[in-house]
């Protein structure tokens, strides 16, 4: 029987208040025979002392959090029922962890690495990420995301020459291209489309990663994020900024990728939808 795993990613603009949606989508997506094994947050917005990890334990996953007072953060969310025999508890779970781009000074929390044990699987480095924003082109935050994008290159050109197996998940902030945009024309030259981010995302794939999405054949205006602003979900006027980049060695074994639009049209909803990725035993 081939093993495979499911990871993801979503943005869940606080979890504090998106907590029973993170729970409602991994149950749901366990009783539709779709498990998530492991899942990537961003913005969890909490300290790692209000981190849920008795909730989430309780309902079947172990989790490892880094956490910011407000702002940023970042977890991963482990299915126990996936875990190798040996993965019993965070410690053992969650091997070699990194909690921020090694060399980078940065106050903000946007990194958590780790080495996971699957069943029947050979050990996977998971990266959950949370790419600055940027604000505009012309701003100080644009330099400082310009910056930290540098770092992280970098950082995985390391990580990959150590980890074959590696994927890298999370609200990127950047669309790729056109096609990820609802109006091009619209946000030509502004922050998400930007030469400058364009041209890190694609230094990204020509460290050996893939984007998982564009592996498969999509539906066209498939995006992930829509503003709270003017009915952007109801109008489909989205972006696709939240991405599962994957190595070579992944690349081979994934047998899909989408989005799960279904939670943003839950009542008060992240707005952004998770994005998922199916790896198979090689």
């Amino acid at each position: 029987m081939t093993s495979s795993v499911r990871i993801a990613a979503w943005n869940v603009n606080s979890l504090t208040v998106r907590l029973p949606h993170v729970i409602r989508w991994l149950q749901d997506q366990e009783k539709a025979n779709a498990p998530i094994d492991a899942l990537c947050l961003q913005e969890l917005k909490l300290t790692d002392e209000k981190y849920p990890h008795r909730a989430l334990e309780d309902a079947g996953y172990l989790s490892l959090a880094a956490g910011q007072k407000t702002y940023n953060g970042v977890a991963i969310i482990l299915r126990k029922a996936a875990l190798a025999p040996i993965a019993s508890d965070i410690e053992t779970a969650f091997l070699k962890p990194i909690r921020n781009i090694p060399g980078h000074i940065d106050e903000q929390q946007r990194i958590l690495a780790a080495t996971i044990c699957f069943k029947g699987m050979q050990p996977m480095r998971i990266i959950s990420a949370y790419f600055p924003n940027g604000q505009s082109p012309d701003s100080e935050k644009f330099q400082y995301k310009l910056s930290w994008l540098g770092a992280l290159q970098a950082w995985l050109k390391d990580e990959l020459a150590q980890n074959e197996r590696l994927a890298l998940l999370g609200d990127f902030n950047i669309a790729p291209s056109d096609d990820d945009v609802h109006d091009p024309k619209a946000w030509e030259g502004q922050n998400l489309v930007s030469p400058p981010e364009r041209n890190a995302f694609q230094s990204l794939l020509n460290l050996g990663l893939v984007d998982s999405f564009r592996m498969f054949e999509q539906a066209p205006k498939t995006y992930s994020w829509w503003d709270y602003r003017m009915m952007g979900f109801r109008r489909n006027a989205g972006m696709r900024i939240d991405h599962i980049l994957l190595s070579k060695a992944l690349e081979k074994n994934c047998s899909y990728s989408k989005v799960d639009k279904q939670p943003r049209t839950w009542e008060q909803p992240s707005d952004h939808a998770p994005v998922i990725a199916q790896i198979q035993s090689n």
